[in-house]
């Protein structure tokens, strides 16, 4: 009789080996951090004595499912932004969020509350993509779980870096410190095609080349970034990134949501894996992954619970039964991934998607003891059949629990025995969340009364002129642009600097607070003289509506004007700052820069088209930084308007936004 450290014995062992054996009164024994058997349990108290000897019966003996995609110390933000599209949600409300919160100690405390969540959902390994990798890690390992941790690289400041290069460097350190850890594997995680430029996907793809760990990214996870994609690369998502080398890395792609045939072949023959991660998908409106193609091509395609913040719950019973259910209705097919394959894409080819199928997975000699036993003599579970050799996998899939894992075992080290947790302390780290939980709730919620400051939140603004001298008349008759403005133009006094002409489509957000100013979304198309669109430019600018002072013939309005790219389409702002009311102004507008008097001056010739009002705007513009300054330029301003034959009485004291709301 050899002497083993611990035996499962009674239960009903699923192996998810190769041949899918399944022993119905199976056993297995595990010595130090490995199983040295798998089969019945006769045979196994033939050979095998233990002092560990858990007694199974009426539950089954599986690999711990693999979590293939997440974002463990999400945890902490989980339910803070919901019900909000992908972008709106991670650009408007996560990254702000993480750039104030995020450091060591929020990724260690969400960790492990991660990996208590998990371990109770029979999830023995993981893959993580975040911040601060290194303490994810250390907190993983601490617990005892296993999993491959990605360092976040991408082209804004992080929360643990300033710049990529940093990023880089940090996981080079990082690798080099776990590299060989008997439970974390370290990986290199460029964030997404979208986020990352070619050099920074080029740079991660060799990183992980020279230290042979995988590589973690998102692709193709909505339609808007394919778009984006063929629209500034000429190609789609898969082959842009397969140009740059990101597929000849050991690659684990998470979501892969809107892929073509051709984008599935390539990943096929790059042994990448896919992560498919259908709660997150669906409660973003991301899509439904082609899960069938992927796998009658070949690929291995694990199940993620993505990140918590996102699903909002990292329970894989669930995901795998909802992958298995989502499947059918995608293809009108109920036979498409039946649950014997949803319950192979939780274990074993999940564990190949993360390039770890050699080590963990299935129940076979020599892999690692990563193992859970799960109770199915519930009333959920009941009753059972055996016509069918697959009913057993069925019943795991469409009626067992998370709350029917007993007991947990990771490198043959118990993390749960009968339900409860040996590793953490929940109590404590509930009390921990709860508290961190106040203060980001307050962050919140003095952002979203403060609309500057949620305009600054999503960054790229800047400051641009703090109050501008503006006088705007009205001709009650059409005019031609160059033609008007030619007396102006032939003074000696007067310098061209530029001439431009564009069609301009504002929308404004205005809000109940008045105080707290408005948003104004402009599109630029820049025409040329036959009227073709050249360019076209977006941004927003924000301003508040007081003026500071009205002059006698011209009115200094107090702008406090910041401006930022428009980088997201304007459905994206319309989400985020959620408006008490939207307004449209349309326009086409002749504009020249001009120098009077050696001072700089915009002269604009509007036509208005939305609302719509007939005649000609007339609009003289010019920056200032004092009264004694503003003061001079309105009585250079009235002298532009003499020259142009504009009588006091044309002179219109209102913005055009007010057009639209009258």
């Amino acid at each position: 009789m050899e002497r083993v450290d611990k035996i499962l014995s009674g239960g009903i062992v699923l192996t998810m080996n190769a041949a899918m054996d399944v022993f119905v009164n199976g056993a297995v024994a595990i010595k130090g951090d490995s199983i040295v058997a798998v089969g019945t349990a006769d045979a196994i108290a033939e050979q095998y004595l233990a002092d560990d000897l858990v007694l199974c019966d009426g539950q089954v003996i599986m690999p711990g499912l693999v979590n293939t995609h997440t974002h463990v110390p999400m945890t902490l933000l989980r339910g803070m932004a919901d019900d909000l599209r992908l972008d709106v949600w991670l650009i408007g409300y996560i990254m702000p969020t993480e750039q104030s919160f995020v450091n060591p100690y929020f990724c260690r405390l969400g960790t492990k509350i991660a990996c208590a969540e998990m371990i109770r959902s029979g999830v023995t390994m993981f893959a993580d993509m975040y911040y601060f990798e290194a303490d994810v890690a250390a907190a993983a390992a601490e617990v005892g779980m296993r999993a491959v941790c990605g360092q976040t690289v991408l082209k804004f400041p992080a929360p643990d870096a300033a710049s990529y290069e940093e990023s880089l460097q940090y996981t080079r350190q990082f690798i080099q410190t776990w590299k060989g850890h008997p439970l974390i594997v370290p990986a290199v995680a460029p964030h997404a095609p979208y986020t990352c430029t070619d050099e920074i996907l080029s740079a991660c793809a060799a990183l992980a080349r020279e230290f042979d760990v995988p590589l973690i990214i998102h692709v193709s996870e909505t339609r808007q970034e394919v778009e984006e994609s063929r629209a500034e690369f000429q190609m789609p998502v898969v082959p842009r990134i397969k140009k740059l080398g990101v597929l000849d890395a050991k690659t684990l792609a998470a979501h892969c949501v809107h892929l073509d045939s051709g984008e599935i072949r390539t990943l096929f023959n790059h042994r990448t894996g896919v992560a498919h991660c259908p709660t997150s998908n669906l409660k973003l409106a991301s899509g439904i992954a082609p899960v069938r193609e992927m796998l009658e091509r070949g690929l291995n395609v694990g199940i993620g619970t993505d990140g918590p913040a996102s699903n909002n719950d990292l329970d894989m019973f669930e995901e795998v039964r909802l992958a298995a259910i989502l499947a059918k209705g995608a293809t009108l097919d109920p036979t498409a991934v039946p649950a014997k394959q949803a319950l192979l894409m939780a274990t074993r080819m999940g564990a190949q998607a993360m390039h770890m199928g050699e080590i963990t997975g299935s129940l076979e000699v020599g892999k690692r003891a990563d193992i859970i036993v799960v109770d199915i003599r519930t009333l959920h579970n009941s009753p059972k059949f055996s016509r069918d050799e697959d009913a057993i996998y069925s019943q795991i899939v469409y009626a067992a629990k998370s709350t029917d894992v007993r007991h947990v075992m990771v490198n043959g080290v118990w993390l749960m025995r009968d339900q409860q947790l040996l590793t953490v302390d929940e109590a404590a780290l509930l009390a921990e969340a709860n508290a961190l939980a106040e203060k980001i709730d307050q962050f919140l919620i003095a952002r979203e009364g403060d609309l500057l400051n949620k305009l600054i939140a999503i960054g790229g603004v800047e400051r641009a002129e703090s109050f501008e001298i503006q006088v705007k008349s009205h001709l009650p008759q059409r005019v031609d642009a160059e033609a008007f403005v030619a007396p102006l133009l032939s003074d000696p006094r007067v310098q061209v600097v530029r001439k431009s002409h564009y069609r301009q489509y504002d929308t404004y957000f205005t809000f109940n607070d008045e105080a707290q100013g408005r948003v104004r979304y402009r599109e630029d198309d820049a025409l040329n003289a036959e009227g073709e669109v050249t360019h076209v430019r977006t941004r927003l600018t924000y301003t508040s509506p007081i003026k500071e002072r009205e002059f006698d013939r011209a009115v200094l309005l107090s702008r406090s004007q910041f401006i930022a790219p428009a980088t997201r389409p304007l459905r994206f702002y319309r989400e985020y700052f959620r408006a008490s009311a939207e307004y449209e102004v349309h326009k086409t507008r002749h504009r020249w820069h001009i120098l009077y008097k050696g001072v700089l001056f915009y002269l604009n010739v509007d036509e208005l088209l939305l609302p719509k009002v007939d005649g000609t705007f007339v609009e003289i513009k010019s920056q200032t930084w004092s009264m004694r300054d503003a003061e001079y330029k309105a009585t250079l301003v009235s002298e532009l308007l003499a020259l142009l034959g504009m009588t006091e009485e044309l002179r219109v004291h209102k913005e055009y936004i007010e057009f639209a709301t009258a």
